[in-house]
């Protein structure tokens, strides 16, 4: 049995979850969210309820399935009710990064700024020196802030680069000299 897939995804109001020809579909209030359901999976819509089903519990790639495609429902039902959201923190001496129109000019170090591109399906914004990431599909959501964060990641000296705001960064000691 999957604990995950076996947890049932409540729908809060202003919410439809529907499947039709196995495209999952949900709208909300902040947007509107499909995905591809694979073959061996079954979704149940039924009073305000969702609760994903596989054919054979006991088969382990079922089972994978079944934990996958619950969580990918329970994601998608919040991201059109809340959203998701992820922030970076950039430091360093010099380095600042600002809003070019919709995309990202980050100065980091480099004898140029990069520009980033953000995608259509999230929105960024900058405030000193933290970059937020929001939008409704989480996975987009965590590829847009793993993708900026790969520009410059955080090196472990003195801590340079662009990071997660929870992330912890384990320093080293640097040379010590001979005396």
């Amino acid at each position: 049995m999957s604990r995950i897939g076996k947890k049932i995804t409540m729908i809060p109001q202003g919410v439809t979850v529907s499947v039709v020809d196995s495209v999952l579909t949900v709208q909300g209030p902040k947007g509107k969210l499909e995905k591809n359901v694979h073959p061996l999976v079954t979704i149940l819509v039924e009073e305000g309820q969702a609760r994903v089903t596989v054919e054979n519990e006991n088969v382990k790639k079922e089972r994978a399935l079944w934990g996958t495609f619950s969580s990918h429902l329970s994601n998608m039902v919040q991201g059109v009710t809340e959203g998701f959201k992820k922030v970076l923190e950039v430091n360093g001496v010099g380095y600042r990064v600002a809003m070019q129109g919709t995309d990202l000019k980050i100065e980091v170090g480099f004898s140029h700024a990069v520009v980033f591109n953000v995608p259509a399906e999230v929105t960024a914004s900058v405030e000193k020196n933290k970059i937020t990431i929001e939008g409704t599909d989480k996975e987009i959501v965590g590829q847009v802030a793993a993708e900026i964060r790969r520009i410059k990641k955080p090196e472990p000296y003195k801590g340079k680069g662009i990071k997660y705001i929870d992330e912890v960064i384990r320093r080293k000691a640097g040379k010590t000299a001979k005396a």
